[in-house]
């Protein structure tokens, strides 16, 4: 771990947004900082100077001034920039450093040509669907849910909805209807925009039944609006406008309501791998000063950039992306299948789009070192200067593939926050060197701990991810959750005004952090915690290794318990003693004598969420006795199907010790 596989060039100071904040700082404030570590620590003890610099740094465009920064930094519950009035919609289309004919959308997919929009373009569309959804008794406060893709409408519509000072909620349109009116059901829309269907690859899919079936389940709508996509001579569903009457020619001026610095932006959901997915509300204030710090000072973001994320809107990193005219970038989106024609493909995006900072997930990271790939051999990606990584831990071996075959002078940045909070709290910055394996820092603003069991912070020890202080991005709350108790139990119940995130984390002495999976999901074995992602970077590092998932199965009477590993092996491959015994020697040399599993099986696929994020939780409840359906909520999964062979499984197991491969 740490080798430095990148240096900050020496002016970085001079050429960084976050060396220009540092000078506004000193001109401004009288603030002189000789490292970015003194920077974080003043960031999460001044909350109040840090979060009105940033304000005030960004030109924030108010409609009534704040009568204060934070009125109570008490957890649930802190209260930011009270009095103020504003409009997240107004500051995006602000576009700093942009003309009305420079490109910031510029769309790439696999169902139609691609499409860009200019500044003036994206605000006359803005404009009209704004007056369009006006026209369909759109009024702040009501909600507006999408079941569209990574394409220019949503977007559009995200803007208009949110200028209106209504609410906005997206689902991609490969989530099930079940998944989908889980989520909508408990926020009731009143306007629904639907596509017909979309290309995944070369593969049509066709959404008009999903659509029926989700009208059907929405009793609060009165309105539906079709986007004519896999099908551009299609007609609207019945009894529904076509998007172009929705964004039809009108003499109505682009407004922004002005609404408190906590008035709900949209609602983005957990993946609801159990349970009904939460519906976790965002504001108007704390998403865009979080994205303005994040998008500017982390990743160094600005009118000269081109920003791709390979996301779906079912993701908050769609949230992410979305902001970036914000500081002035343009936003480069992308949808379809990643892997086709081949994992080429969004390498050869990068190309011809001029893409400057290329955001995906470390699993397709790791794919692409699997598959032998070299981006740089076949795709010109000189105009890249960063990479970003997210979705899961990305390993050392998966940092030194980036700086191989990728680029040796860009800035890799993994990066870990999520849904709850639509951003990083830990990262990179253009200040500090990239170690391999490791995510460089604490985030500005991030109060970020490691706490042991007895709930003592720790340095350089496996601890509990928390966050001490509180975040303007932290949720208004979940919806219909008047009392907050839904939203309390979710951060709140383990220790008191401080947020439990679920993830296992290290933080070094030099601030650098290692995040080794989710908490839930630990394998403690004779006292010793391991986080998943070290073991899977194990296992996975072999060639006849395609994926694999491990559960630990608590022994009642305080033994060491199962382990279960469960492997995807290479096409042609079949799980023999031989490489069972090649897989326990590798994690018996680079983990520990307690980690080599009981028991390994072959299965055709992994449980994923349709963010790519292994499903090990449900997993460890099938196998013990919890039937699929209450394990996990399949619309919410990449591959539903791929729970069937966990629960014969588990039957067999109940039944018969001596437990055959699961097919």
């Amino acid at each position: 771990m740490g080798d430095v596989l990148w240096t900050p060039p020496a002016d970085v100071r001079e050429r960084s947004r976050i060396g220009s904040y540092l000078r506004w700082l000193r001109e401004h404030r009288g603030l002189d900082f000789t490292d970015y570590d003194a920077l974080w620590r003043w960031s999460v003890t001044d909350l109040d100077a840090f979060w009105r610099s940033i304000w005030d740094h960004f030109e924030v465009v108010a409609h009534t001034p704040p009568t204060a920064t934070l009125d109570d930094p008490a957890m649930p519950g802190a209260r930011w920039f009270p009095g103020a009035t504003l409009n997240y919609a107004e500051n995006v289309l602000r576009m700093p450093g942009r003309a009305d004919d420079d490109p910031v959308v510029v769309a790439h997919g696999q169902t139609r040509p691609p499409v860009t929009l200019t500044a003036a373009q994206l605000r006359e569309q803005v404009r009209r669907v704004a007056a369009g959804l006006r026209r369909l008794g759109v009024t702040a406060g009501d909600r507006v849910a999408a079941y569209a893709p990574n394409i220019p409408e949503t977007y559009v519509l995200l803007l208009a909805t949110s200028s209106l000072g209504a609410i906005f909620s997206s689902c991609a349109p490969e989530f099930g209807t079940r998944s989908v009116t889980d989520r909508w059901q408990q926020i009731e829309p009143k306007v629904l925009v639907a596509v017909d269907g979309y290309r995944y690859g070369d593969k049509p899919v066709d959404r008009r039944a999903e659509v029926a079936a989700i009208r059907a389940a929405l009793p609060s709508l009165t309105h539906t609006v079709g986007i004519a996509y896999l099908d551009p001579a299609g007609a609207p569903p019945a009894g529904a406008l076509a998007w172009d009457e929705l964004a039809a020619a009108t003499d109505e001026p682009l407004t922004f309501a002005p609404v408190p610095f906590d008035h709900p932006l949209y609602v983005l959901y957990s993946s609801g791998t159990t349970g009904l997915p939460k519906p976790i509300v965002h504001g108007h204030g704390g998403i865009l000063l979080e994205h303005l710090k994040m998008l500017a000072l982390h990743h160094d973001l600005g009118p000269a950039d081109r920003f791709f994320w390979f996301t779906t809107t079912g993701w908050m990193m769609w949230n992410f992306l979305v902001s970036g005219p914000a500081v002035g970038a343009t936003i480069v989106l992308f949808d379809g299948n990643p892997g086709h024609p081949d994992l080429g493909a969004l390498w050869r995006l990068a190309e011809e789009t001029g893409t400057t900072y290329f955001g995906t997930s470390a699993p397709f990271l790791l794919a692409c070192r699997k598959a032998g790939l070299v981006p740089r051999e076949i795709a010109d990606l000189s105009a890249l200067r960063g990479v970003g990584s997210t979705g899961a831990p990305l390993p050392a071996e998966g940092f030194a593939w980036v700086y191989e075959t990728v680029g040796d002078g860009l800035q890799l940045q993994s990066l870990s926050g999520g849904t709850d909070v639509c951003t990083g709290f830990v990262g990179g910055v253009p200040l500090l060197p990239v170690h391999a394996g490791e995510i460089t820092c604490r985030a500005l603003g991030a109060k970020v701990e490691a706490r042991s069991a007895d709930g003592s912070p720790v340095i350089g020890e496996l601890g509990e991810l928390v966050i001490t202080a509180p975040m303007p991005s932290m949720p208004v709350g979940f919806w219909n959750d008047p009392d907050g108790r839904r939203y309390r139990e979710a951060y709140f119940e383990v220790y008191p005004g401080v947020w439990r995130h679920g993830d296992w984390i290290t933080i070094n002495s030099r601030g650098g952090c290692v995040i080794t999976g989710r908490s839930d999901a630990t394998l403690n074995r004779g006292g010793v915690r391991l986080g998943t992602a070290e073991f899977y970077s194990v296992v996975e590092g072999l060639d006849e290794v395609v994926d694999s998932v491990v559960v630990h199965l608590e022994d009642d009477e305080g033994g060491a318990g199962e382990l279960l590993l469960f492997v995807v092996l290479a096409e042609g491959r079949e799980l023999d003693d031989a490489l069972r015994k090649k897989i326990s020697r590798e994690l018996r040399t680079a983990l520990s004598p307690r980690h080599v599993p009981d028991e390994i099986h072959q299965v055709r696929a992994v449980p994923r969420t349709l963010s790519a994020k292994k499903l090990e939780v449900p997993v460890k409840k099938i196998l013990t006795g919890t039937p699929v359906d209450r394990a996990a909520a399949k619309g919410a999964l990449a591959n539903p199907d791929s729970l069937t062979a966990f629960a014969a499984f588990a039957q067999r197991r109940a039944t018969d010790q001596d437990t055959p491969t699961p097919a």
